[in-house]
């Protein structure tokens, strides 16, 4: 069996492609839990792995807006916060 498209220049750049798309998404997923954990805002553990399992980066960068202002972990998944943005009902990670 010919294993050499395995190793070509094309898989290798899916490959990175795949690294850097995770790598935004872990900082996103970070970032936000550090701005609601540094406001003092407590994470339940269905938000965070809601947070943790999205792979929405558009939906990330929506919560981490809405993290600036919210009262609650739970504040920045509602409808009342979108400004146009999905809600929590249209996400779909």
């Amino acid at each position: 069996m010919d294993k050499s498209f395995y190793t070509s220049w094309i898989v290798e750049e899916i490959r990175e492609e795949g690294r850097q798309q995770g790598l935004r998404e872990g900082f996103q997923e970070a970032l936000l839990l550090l701005v609601l954990e540094g406001r003092g805002i407590d994470v339940p553990e269905e938000a965070r792995e809601r947070i943790t399992t999205c792979r929405d980066l558009g939906l990330l960068k929506t919560w981490i807006q809405r993290a600036i202002t919210a009262d609650s972990a739970d504040d920045i998944f509602t409808e009342e916060a979108t400004d146009g943005e999905p809600s929590a009902r249209e996400d779909q990670h």
